[in-house]
């Protein structure tokens, strides 16, 4: 007896959209000996475990496993910890981060708010018995200590697990050290909040007091006698928490670094290398202004090493501030029109180069991702690629088409390459210019194949992938039209890579040609790109949807009479932008997790782009789908059906958003639907409740465009 081959929607959720069991978080070794790194023990097991190649031999041993060191127990993460994953969309169980020590000896990390280390050599993994719950622990760069996390307190304890004692503890209910406080971690990627000096005898720590943050609160509808959660969330115009910085000695020492905090509120960076001194990027909180400071770790004293300003704003790439070994300042720059590296004083890269993040710094060159930039002779639609740049000029490491990353270390380079003939991943440890050895994926295959076109719409090439269902063919007429975009800044979709489309592809398949279309705020293309939408956000993002769409309609087979589209988080604003404005191109919208009202989202990703909401409450309105009157925004007079879905726990984009849009709309007689996902946060994450949006977003599509 066979069993039927599994769906992809319940293959796309059993597999965490097909991310279970392939290798990630990787550390090479300074000897170029090891590469540490995650991975499950297949496609549909939550639960990492810590792996360590041995790059001579190219053998691959375990060097923790989460079930024999819980003894099979289930894990239980505190809610500091359920916040700390939800921050940064991490969906795995078992070992989701853990942090080594400066050789790659050592490896510390957190199962059930435990603390453990393992010996990288041996793979001898042990737990230190310490006040829990822990959070984020972190050898010293010598292996000698530990620091990590536990109620908001600093603590330190050796590495054999003796001598555990406190090194800051918080002064009120409100204050911890050692964590990011809420805006950090979900809008400036800083997922940190200690960090250890080179010598491994201080830290510096941050310290966050949320007492000005305005209080929400998150209920459980399903469950009314449970208590609602509490969360401190600074809503746009509204008090950030107060964010302080300070030098602990292990001998107990402390001294406060001290800057501008009036003036630059925002902790953005932190940088201590062996190369310099510690290292700040701070920010104003128009974002408009940011400094680069050197601090004395004696007397906490800062110096200013660099300046930047700009009249919209500034943004934050991965990987810098840094030193280089000789001390120079690294950094990302938008300058002459282009997003250049600059070292010291000197532009490395030009024009022909958008570049994304720094991947490592060496002694004769820099890595680093980038984009081809707007006088680029070819576009590369979708295209990412690693590069070497160093003072005689760039070279191309990577030559694929495809989606590319690296880290390097003591001669090894691991290529991260995603390419559109193939699934998922593929990691290849490079030494001396060949290919020595691929990391494993356990990864399940998914069970359709991309049918994708990546090309370019309209006036302004806005990038695009177009998707038709797998079994057509030329001439077979006209398909009803599926957008399905992210359409927002950090949210590039259309990617040249084939993962990223399969679920366009699964709604291909149910008989639509699907657009996938980034227009202006997308990143990856150039400066004036992503900042053409400041002061404008609906407009410009819903104007590049439909002129990608009409630009597109001579070349594929849409029936501009049938076109519906679909987003979440930001997505689901343009969708719901898309319907209720643009009826006369728009049929029906799914809006999924929308922020509908931009007075009701967070504090530094929403100021970045409209300012404060008291000096511009018409910018706020107009890129808003509700009014602070709760009276929709832009309504055109024809009506769309819609479907409005929204986790009840998502406490980044609250259900707020959702429901009152829906008492706008039910005011004003527009047909709607809506689907509240009771326990679901922001990620829906749950098996069944991933599958099941799929199936109700078509059926819903068909009933609204009158499909047979």
């Amino acid at each position: 007896m066979t069993s039927e081959p599994i769906s992809f929607p319940r293959g796309h959720a059993r597999t965490q959209r097909f991310t279970l069991g392939a290798p990630r978080a990787f550390t090479v070794s300074p000897d170029g000996a090891r590469v540490t790194f995650l991975r499950s023990r297949s496609g549909t097991d939550r639960a990492n475990l810590l792996w360590v190649l041995d790059v001579d031999k190219g053998e691959e041993r375990v060097a923790a496993d989460p079930h024999r060191l819980l003894g099979g127990a289930a894990e239980r993460l505190s809610a500091q910890e359920r916040a700390r994953r939800e921050r940064s969309r991490e969906g795995a169980a078992g070992v989701v981060g853990y942090a080594t020590d400066q050789a790659a000896l050592l490896a510390a990390f957190a199962l059930s708010g435990r603390l453990f280390v393992t010996d990288l050599l041996t793979g001898e993994a042990r737990g230190l018995s310490v006040p829990g719950p822990v959070i984020d622990p972190r050898p010293s760069p010598d292996g000698q200590h530990i620091a990590y996390v536990s109620r908001g307190t600093l603590r330190v304890v050796g590495a054999d697990g003796a001598d555990d004692r406190a090194l800051a503890e918080p002064e009120a209910p409100t204050v911890t050290y050692g964590l990011a406080e809420h805006i950090a971690a979900e809008e400036m990627a800083r997922t940190r909040g200690f960090w250890w000096s080179p010598e491994g005898d201080r830290l510096l720590v941050a310290r966050a007091d949320d007492a000005p943050v305005r209080r929400w609160w998150i209920a459980d509808p399903a469950n009314p006698a449970k208590q609602p959660a509490e969360i401190a969330y600074p809503a746009a115009g509204t008090p950030n928490a107060d964010v302080r910085l300070f030098v602990l000695g292990l001998d107990g020492t402390r001294t406060e670094a001290v800057w501008n905090r009036d003036r630059y509120p925002y902790l953005a960076r932190v940088h201590w290398s062996s190369a310099g001194a510690p290292l700040l990027l701070v920010q104003a909180r128009d974002q408009r202004s940011q400094v680069f400071l050197a601090v004395d770790p004696e007397t906490g004293a800062t110096r200013m090493v660099h300046a930047d300003e700009d009249p919209e704003w500034l943004e934050l790439l991965p990987g810098v501030p840094a030193w280089t070994p000789e001390g120079r300042l690294v950094r990302i720059a938008d300058e002459g029109g282009a997003r250049v590296l600059a070292v010291g004083d000197r532009l490395l890269t030009g024009p022909q180069l958008h570049v994304r993040a720094v991947l490592d710094i060496g002694e004769q060159d820099l890595l680093i991702t980038a984009s081809a930039g707007e006088s680029a002779a070819a576009r590369e639609t979708g295209e990412i690629h690693v590069y070497r740049v160093n003072e005689l000029g760039v070279e191309r490491v990577t030559r694929e088409p495809g989606v590319h990353s690296a880290v390097r270390a003591g001669g090894v380079t691991l290529l991260s390459s995603a390419t559109p003939g193939h699934p998922g991943t593929t990691v290849r440890v490079v030494r001396e210019g060949r290919e020595d050895h691929v990391v494993g994926s356990l990864a399940e295959r998914p069970t359709l194949t991309p049918r994708v076109t990546l090309t370019e719409g309209g006036a302004r090439k806005i990038p695009c992938a177009v998707l038709l269902p797998t079994h057509y063919r030329e001439g077979d007429g006209p398909l009803p039209v599926l957008l399905d975009p992210y359409g927002g800044p950090h949210g590039q979709r259309v990617l040249a890579a084939y993962n990223p489309h399969l679920t366009s592809q699964w709604f291909a398949d149910q008989g639509f040609a699907v657009v996938v279309a980034d227009g202006r705020g997308t990143p990856g293309r150039s400066p004036a790109w992503e900042k053409a939408i400041k002061d404008r956000l609906a407009e410009v993002v819903l104007d590049d949807q439909i002129e990608a769409l009409r630009g597109l309609a001579d070349r594929f087979p849409l029936d501009l009479g049938r076109v519906a589209i679909r987003g979440w988080s930001f997505g689901g604003l343009l969708a719901g932008l898309a319907v209720l404005r643009r009826p006369d191109v728009f049929h029906a919208g799914i809006v999924g997790a929308p922020v509908t009202d931009q007075r009701l989202y967070d504090t530094h990703y929403t100021e970045r782009y409209l300012g404060q909401p008291d000096e511009q409450p018409e910018v706020y309105r107009n890129s808003s789908l509700v009014d602070a009157d709760g009276e929709l925004v832009g309504a055109a007079d024809e009506k769309r059906p819609m479907m409005i879905i929204h986790g009840l726990a998502d406490d980044n984009v609250v259900v707020a958003h959702s429901l009152r849009f829906s008492s706008a709309l039910l005011a004003a007689g527009h047909p709607h639907e809506v689907l509240p996902l009771s326990g679901v946060t922001h990620m829906t994450p749950q098996e069944q409740v991933a599958e099941n949006l799929l199936l109700l977003q078509v059926d819903f599509l068909k009933r609204s465009l009158k499909l047979g």
